[in-house]
Parts: structure tokens; sequence; C-alpha cells
């Protein structure tokens, strides 16, 4: 029944005495630290104003003498003064303590505090040494000219004589409450005591939790109310250590994912305050993030599109939310798609446009309906041929036999035709898919060359066409799959023997290049104009459509060239000039830059 705070109240009724005196010493104590240390920051805070002023419009660069005399006029504030330049070693550039001169500001001063100065907040606090001697710490930021920060005013002042004026008071105090305790009984003395003392400790740690140390624990001395206090204070910092951590992990993550997306991200208030871009929307318009603080919503959506600024939106758009892709100014596709957000009170808080580059999609999603369609004609051409001349001879209408058989020719050139697009088709895909086996090994392409010269050799002979080719004179090998590279050079310089007019001429060349093998293939054919060369590796591309076809080819064969050539690491180019000729260069690593890696 006495455990009761009930009981306690009325015990501590009849110990009043001891209790005013407590709380009458304690409010003095704390008005008299708490007026003496205001003092101080005041005192503080104008010699600050007064350095910032003294400093303005000089060049730190250049004159940190002229910095040092003005801070040695301060030097009698009854405070150490120092000045830190912002480069990477945070050097002390002046000061009224000489030692310090030139050295690391935060070997001997507080990094929190710099740090916080350099990010633009003036911060202070009272900082307890080894020695337990107190003394207050203010920074605050400097800036030049132009507004950017140059450096950190950094202000340090001894508070012993603060609290020898405050020890001083509390003795008085102590006397007073030891002379008004000596009247009372020393029971009362004994059961105030144990009533205060846990609250204090309370109050202490809650102070703590309020400056963010939720590491308090308060000891559970009984079962009362202030027992039941301190357990459930115990509770409460346990949860609210859990829950801020969770906050700020949270908090961190979402921060991480907004600034590394691969997105552009921009949110706005209702009124077009611009409250967040990440990097990728400011490279998307172009801008600077200072740039984007000096803006409103609308005018930075305006530059994309002016059905994405918030007044075409609350005009036309009640759900203020949609998507449209825009053409930005370098032909880059955007994706803009926006909604809105809820603030407190499920009200419209603002809206949010998430800006998305869907340049390449786009354009792989016209190379698709272009390749859709070309392998569409592609096969549909001989298919109708096939279809038209098998139907008249199922018809009966020829009867002569070398119709028939000149029939039967055209079927069956314009199946293999099918045939070769159908296995060009499937090596690119496998290409596109990795899904190729690569035989690679050491080869020797002066081989591989003479073995193509060999199988073109009745071509090259029908059309009366000379064939130079001049090998390096000193070896060189290749690491590579033999007969993907020999289809290679099949392709390209049987294209040289088919565009090269009767009695024409051929050359190829190798030679080494650094570590790599160059193979030089150039002719005095038909050429092409320039305005095609750089669509000549796109898929089903090409310069004279029809006579291309009727020389049988499929549109395909560069592009597969050069998905191979470009596998082994190597490179492909075309230069030419119309009625002049061609020339085609390959690059392919020799195998010593292969052994090298």
């Amino acid at each position: 029944m006495l455990s009761s705070m009930k009981w306690k109240f009325v015990i501590i009724y009849f110990l009043l005495v001891f209790i005013a005196m407590a709380v009458i010493g304690v409010f003095l104590v704390q008005q008299f630290e708490s007026y003496h240390l205001g003092v101080v920051e005041e005192n503080m805070k104008k010699t600050g104003n007064s350095i910032t002023t003294s400093l303005r419009g000089i060049d730190w660069k250049n004159n940190e003498e002229e910095i040092q005399e003005n801070i040695n006029y301060f030097d009698k504030m009854g405070m150490e003064i120092y000045i830190i330049d912002n480069d990477v070693n945070l050097r002390i550039l002046a000061s009224t303590n000489f030692s310090y001169a030139n050295i690391n500001a935060t070997a001997v001063l507080d990094t929190e505090l710099i740090i916080g100065a350099l990010n633009g907040n003036s911060m202070s606090k009272i900082i307890i040494d080894s020695s337990n001697r107190s003394s207050k710490h203010t920074s605050r930021p400097l800036y030049d000219e132009d507004s950017r920060i140059i450096g950190t005013l950094y202000l340090r002042r001894n508070l012993a004589d603060v609290y020898n004026t405050l020890e001083q008071s509390k003795t008085i105090l102590t006397k007073a409450t030891l002379l008004a305790l000596f009247i009372t009984i020393i029971l009362g003395y004994i059961i105030a005591s144990s009533i205060t003392a846990p609250i204090n400790d309370v109050t202490t740690k809650v102070k703590k939790m309020a400056m963010g140390d939720f590491d308090q624990k308060v000891e559970v001395k009984s079962n009362d109310e202030i027992g039941q206090l301190a357990s459930m204070f115990n509770y409460l910092t346990d949860r609210l250590k859990s829950l801020v951590k969770e906050i700020s992990s949270e908090k961190q993550k979402l921060d991480t994912i907004i600034t590394n997306m691969a997105d552009g991200l921009i949110a706005a208030t209702r009124d077009g305050k611009i409250i967040h871009a990440n990097p990728r929307a400011l490279e998307i318009l172009g801008m600077s993030e200072q740039d984007i603080q000096e803006k409103t919503y609308d005018s930075v959506l305006a530059r994309l599109n002016k059905k994405l600024t918030l007044e075409y939106i609350k005009e036309n758009d009640e759900s203020w939310s949609g998507s449209q892709i825009i053409t930005w100014k370098d032909k880059t596709a955007v994706r803009a798609s926006y909604a809105p957000y809820v603030s407190q009170g499920d009200n419209l808080g603002g809206i949010i446009v998430l800006l998305q580059d869907v340049t390449k999609h786009e354009k792989f999603e016209t190379m698709r309906k272009e390749f859709v369609a070309n392998v569409s004609h592609e096969l549909k051409t001989p298919i109708t041929t096939i279809k038209s001349y098998t139907e008249t001879l199922l018809d009966g209408a020829v009867e002569d036999g070398e119709m028939i058989r000149k029939f039967l020719n055209t079927i069956n050139l314009e199946t293999d035709r099918m045939t070769r697009l159908v296995g060009d088709l499937l090596q690119l895909s496998n290409l596109d898919s990795k899904q190729i086996k690569w035989d690679k090994k050491t080869m020797d392409p002066d081989d591989v060359i003479n073995r193509v010269i060999y199988k073109l050799d009745m071509s090259i002979q029908k059309k009366q066409l000379k064939l130079a080719y001049v090998p390096i004179e000193e070896g060189i090998k290749v690491y590579a799959d033999e007969d993907r590279i020999e289809q290679v050079l099949l392709n390209i310089i049987n294209n040289a023997v088919k565009y090269t007019a009767d009695r024409g001429s051929i050359s190829i060349e190798t030679s080494r290049i650094g570590r790599n093998l160059q193979i030089r293939i150039s002719d005095n054919g038909i050429g092409i104009p320039d305005e095609d060369i750089p669509r000549v590796f796109e898929r089903f591309y090409r310069v004279d459509k029809a006579r291309t076809r009727d020389m049988g080819g499929t549109g395909l064969g560069l592009s597969i060239a050069k998905e191979i050539v470009e596998a082994h690491g190597g490179s492909i180019s075309v230069s030419s000039s119309t009625k002049e000729g061609t020339e085609v260069v390959i690059l392919l690593p020799s195998v010593e830059t292969v052994i090298s890696f």
C-alpha cells in the first residue's frame, strides 16, 4: 500500500519545503546557465558577423596575410578564431591560435561542425574535452561574391568562467537548501530523493532521445508508477530505435533507387515548385541542378511539350495522369508518363513525371517492322513465282518439253533462293542470340584468301577480271573460326566479282596494323552512292534492289559478315565512289593480341 504513488505524494506534502527549495535551486541554476550561455552565444554570433563582413571581398588565394590581420583585430574578444579553406585538405588559413596554422582543421577541430558549414549550415555545440573542460564551438559558411562556399569560420570559446559562476551559484543555493533541510527531518529528504531521482534520469534520457540518441535505458528500481514509467520508457526507446532504422533504411533505398534509376524523374507541387529532379532527368533535359531549382515546373516541362504543363493538365485532364511519346531536340524519343501524388489528408499534393528515353526502343520497333516487311517481300516474290509456274504446269498449259524444263529450272532457282534466305535468317538469329558455336583456332589468313580465290576462279575467268593478291611479307596468324572468316571473305570478294564490269580489276592486300591484321579488298566496279554507304550493313538493304535480286543476293550477306567480324573482336568498313569502285577493309586481332588479353 505504501508503495503506491498516492501515499508517496502524501509524504511529499509534508516535505514541501525540501521540494520547493530543490525546484527553485534547479530552476535558478538552469536560468543562470541558460542566461550566461545565451550571452556567450550572442557574443560569438556578433563576432562571427563582424568577421564575415571584414572578410568579404578578399581574394583568399593570394591574401592569407590580410585574412590573418583581419582576425587578429578580434583576438581580444576572448575566443579562438579559425578560418578554414574548403580545399580537400581543409587547411586552416588563419587563426588566433598560431600553433594550428596551415594544418588540417579536422585534426584539431570538430569535424561535424566543419562539414556542416561546408554544406551551408551554421552550427554550434558545447564540447567537453578529455580534461573535462567545456568550450562553446560554432561554425558558419563563408561565401564569395557569387554566393559559393569558399571556406568556414570556426569560433571556440572557453566556458570556464561561465561554469565557475554557475558553481558559485550552486554553492550558494546548496547552502540555502542544506539550511532548509536542516530544519526538516532526514527521512523526508530520503523519500523525496527516491521520487525525483528516477524522474530526473528519465528526463535526461528523453532529451538525449530528442537529439537522436536512442541507446538509452532507465534502471527499473520499483514496481510503482515510476517503475512502470521506466519500463514503458525502455520499451519506447526500443520501438523508436527499430522504427527509425527501418525508416532510415527505406529512405536511403528510395533515394538510391531514384538517383540511380535509368529513367528521369521530376516531382513538383501543385503550385509548380520542383521539389525533386534526379540526375537522369537533368541529363535528358540538358539542365544542371542549379538551373532547374531556379525554374518552375511549367517552364521546364514546356521545353518537352506544352501538354505536360500543369496549366494544360489542370484544364484538360481531371485525372492528372497520362503518357505520351515526344521527339526531343536531337531526335531523341522520350516517353513522358505523369501521375499525381497525395499529400497529408488525402489532398492532391502535386505531380510526378517519369521520363524514359525510348529512342532505341522506337528505332528497334521501326527496324522490326521493316525487317518483317522485307522478309515478307523476299519470301513473297519466289513463292509467287513458284506458285504461278506450278499452276501453269498443273493446268497442262505447257506441253513443250523445253518450256517445261525452263519452268522447272525457274522453280528450282527460286527454291534455292528461299533456302539461302532462310539459311541466312537462321544464321543471323543465332548470331543475335549468341547461340552460335565458334570453332576458333590459330589460322593462316593467306590460306583462307587463296582458297576463296580458287572457289571464285571460274567467275573471275568468265568476266576476264584481273585479280591481284598482295599478301603480307611476314607471316601473321589469326585466332578465329576459319570457316566463318572464309564465309566473310567469300561474300565480300564475290560481291567485288559480281559488281565489277568485264575486264575490270580487283585487288586484295593484307598488312599489319599494330597487333591487328588488315585485309583490304578493292575493285573498280560500279561503286556505291554516298547516301547508301551508311546503310550497306543493314539487313535486306540493297543499293540496286532489282540487280541484286537478279544476281541471287538475299540482302543479308554484309549484315552476317559484320556480325561475324565483330564477334571476333574486329571491325569492317566500306568506302566507295560511284562508277569508280569500292573498298572494304577488315580488321582482325592477331594471335598475339588475343594471348595478351
